[in-house]
């Protein structure tokens, strides 16, 4: 499936390579974004940093905190919709995979001169590396879990994600 071609009922966000950081930078990122714990209330947590910072933005969005299989925060704000909830499923089956975050798997395989649909051989209505999921890295543990956001752009779903998480981090 191509970006910006229809699949079913949905269509993939579309890809504008001029705004696309780096691949170094992105995966600077993620080895910056690692916790040194992560509990049900840090779920909890930022989930609601999520929850606070999309309405603040009047993001139609739905968010998603799974760890170690389970669903710890689910919230669907105003103007999302369940194609957000099955996208946020794609996406977050990239990060258990990879150990990565969606964008980035997306990246890896743009710098490669393809896309993650055309080359990883997995089936693009059960993954999507697109962005918006990044892995929970816990010190010592790995990456046990994912943040996910769906319903903008998939560069500012990563980077609503990043956002909280650089927030978050902050403050521990």
């Amino acid at each position: 499936m191509t970006p910006g071609k229809t699949h079913g009922s949905e269509i993939t966000p579309k890809f504008h390579p001029e705004l696309t950081p780096p691949l170094a930078e992105l995966e600077a990122q993620e080895r910056r974004l690692i916790f040194p714990r992560f509990t049900h209330d840090d779920a909890w947590a930022l989930g609601c940093l999520l929850v606070e910072m999309a309405r603040e933005r009047q993001a139609p969005v739905a968010i998603d905190i799974h760890r170690s299989g389970q669903q710890l925060f689910h919230a669907a704000l105003p103007g999302s919709t369940p194609d957000n909830d099955a996208w946020i499923a794609r996406k977050r089956r990239v990060v258990e995979r990879y150990g990565s975050a969606s964008y980035i798997v997306g990246a890896r395989f743009r710098a490669k001169g393809t896309t993650f649909e055309d080359s990883s051989r997995l089936d693009p209505d059960t993954y999507a590396a697109h962005g918006g999921s990044f892995p929970i890295n816990v010190e010592g543990a790995g990456v046990i879990g994912s943040v996910t956001v769906s319903g903008l752009p998939q560069l500012e779903d990563h980077r609503m994600v990043t956002e909280a998480l650089e927030q978050f981090l902050d403050k521990q």
